[in-house]
């Protein structure tokens, strides 16, 4: 089982960057497909971006071009880079960690304002 907390949210200004991390502990971390999703009030949860064990990544539209994922398997930590944020990206940003046996873990959010 895997506990999944995030940092690095906070007020940015539009066109400025912030790092997210995600912390797992837990065992067998390199296994998961790791994820980040967004949450606007009152909007469903979506995906922004993710990858895999082995390294392959995947963006929504959205997104592709100024953000980026990535994750160390040493430390248990997977991140997403955003740079060029807007105020569309403001949300609360959530940490996923899935495995094809159904096993599906959440952080509790980290929240991303983009305002002058």
């Amino acid at each position: 089982q895997l506990q999944l907390v995030e940092s690095g949210g906070g007020l940015v200004q539009p066109g400025g960057s912030l790092r997210l991390s995600c912390a797992a502990s837990g065992s067998r971390f390199s296994i998961y497909v790791l994820g980040w999703y967004r949450q606007d009030p009152g909007k469903q949860r979506a995906l922004v971006a993710s990858i895999t064990g082995s390294g392959i990544t995947n963006y929504a539209d959205s997104v592709k071009g100024r953000f980026t994922i990535s994750r160390d398997n040493a430390k248990n930590t997977v991140y997403l880079e955003m740079n060029s944020l807007k105020p569309e990206d403001t949300a609360v940003y959530y940490c996923n960690a899935q495995y094809f046996n159904g096993e599906d873990y959440w952080g509790k959010g980290t929240l991303v304002t983009v305002s002058p």
